[in-house]
């Protein structure tokens, strides 16, 4: 209990959400050893709660502190640089337009972008998504390296293994997807009714993969007007964050 009392006493020292502050600095925010500081910061940092700038060796507020609801969403680099572009592709395609964290075996929705259709999803910020049948879901599993993909995978089967070997194919689809489609698709996996593509994001400088998608009810998003019309922009509108992301930090 000690430990989880101090690691949230540093968590809170990040008081406006945008601060950098070092190992000393905590220090002395909390009044703890460096040394007692120094190891909270690496646990927090593998966990995702925090974000090491490099070659500085300070710290500000990671992705994972959004599942708390206690940071400010609209702080966030990511969210700020994403929003107009992700808004532009939403208007001009008239889909949905979703940014997503991965938040243990789902994703966690961080910014939601609406086009100008009357017909929409009941998503939002904070709505959470499968990871194993959804097109953001997926776009995560195969964004991210062999190693961790593979123990998401045994924890997916762990979890449900009557339906594994269909959740399988789709992550197998979705890998196929990426090298033929450059992104992913789910044409009524996790929803009958509900068709979406996506890309995964993957940022340089530490920062934590994420991932992109589009996606609308299945009448109008049909599979071909998103793989033909929806696709190149999306894809366009990923790399465009990714570049502005890699620049600002």
């Amino acid at each position: 209990m000690t430990a989880l009392a101090r690691g949230l006493a540093v968590l809170k020292c990040f008081k406006s959400g945008e601060e950098r502050l070092g190992n000393q600095d905590l220090a002395e925010r909390c009044k703890l050893p460096k040394s007692t500081v120094t190891r909270l910061t690496y646990t927090l940092t593998k966990l995702g709660f925090l974000h090491q700038i490099e070659p500085q060796g300070r710290y500000r507020l990671g992705m994972a502190t959004l599942a708390l609801g206690g940071t400010t969403l609209s702080r966030l680099d990511i969210k700020e640089i994403g929003q107009p572009l992700m808004q532009a592709l939403a208007t001009e395609t008239g889909s949905m337009v979703l940014l997503g964290m991965r938040d243990d075996l789902s994703m966690l929705y961080i910014e939601c972008c609406r086009g100008n259709s009357i017909i929409t999803l009941r998503l939002g910020i904070g709505s959470r998504m499968p990871i194993a049948t959804t097109s953001v879901g997926r776009a995560y599993l195969v964004g991210t390296d062999a190693a961790e993909r593979s123990e998401l995978e045994a924890r997916i089967r762990a979890f449900d293994p009557v339906a594994w070997p269909r959740l399988e194919r789709g992550i197998q689809q979705a890998l196929s997807d990426m090298k033929r489609y450059g992104c992913i698709r789910s044409f009524g996996d996790w929803h009958p009714e509900i068709n979406g593509i996506a890309v995964p994001l993957a940022f340089g400088k530490g920062l934590p993969l994420m991932g992109l998608s589009a996606a609308g009810p299945a009448l109008s998003m049909t599979p071909e007007y998103l793989m033909e019309q929806v696709r190149p922009k999306l894809i366009a509108t990923a790399r465009e964050i990714v570049r502005q992301v890699n620049v600002s930090v």
